[in-house]
């Protein structure tokens, strides 16, 4: 290939930068991606599981009063809702049991979907979209259950 011909497959020269800028964001590993979309949404529900438990009178009764969740007693929906927002962002944040905390947490926010705060969705998406990413990608190579994986998974697999 002439260089006439190089030059022309490589785009205009004003582009060039843009290609290396773009090269270098793709060698970024996975795992930085990952990791920042655990701590985000960790963030959320442990924020949300303090506020819960700094105030147990207030939370039972916007349960009982403003949540309703169905088929639950508001007491009980109340202590499974600080259960799930106080364990499993730890679990994300340290990478272990990363697609099951993930699920429970997507559970949690379709629940508050449907049921309690149906015109938030833009913000349940913005919940969902990360807790849906660690489901089906896992939590990347800065985890407990990549280096469980590593250690008791099948030989030749990373």
């Amino acid at each position: 290939m002439s260089q006439l011909s190089a030059q022309a497959a490589a785009g205009p020269v004003w582009m060039r930068p843009i290609h290396g800028i773009i090269r270098g964001l793709e060698a970024v590993p996975v795992a930085v991606p990952a990791f920042v979309l655990r701590l985000g949404v960790a963030l959320v529900f442990w924020r949300s599981g303090n506020a819960k438990i700094a105030s147990w009178d207030s939370t039972l009764q916007l349960f009982a009063n403003e949540y309703r969740v169905p088929l639950l007693p508001p007491e009980l929906a109340a202590w499974l809702a600080a259960a799930v927002e106080l364990t499993t962002p730890i679990l994300l944040l340290v990478g272990l049991a990363t697609r099951l905390g993930a699920a429970a947490m997507l559970g949690m926010t379709l629940v508050i979907q449907l049921f309690v705060y149906t015109e938030s969705y833009p913000d349940h998406l913005l919940w969902a979209g990360p807790l849906v990413y660690l489901i089906l990608r896992g939590p990347g190579a800065c985890s407990i259950d990549h280096l469980i994986r590593r250690r008791l998974g099948p030989p030749g697999r990373p």
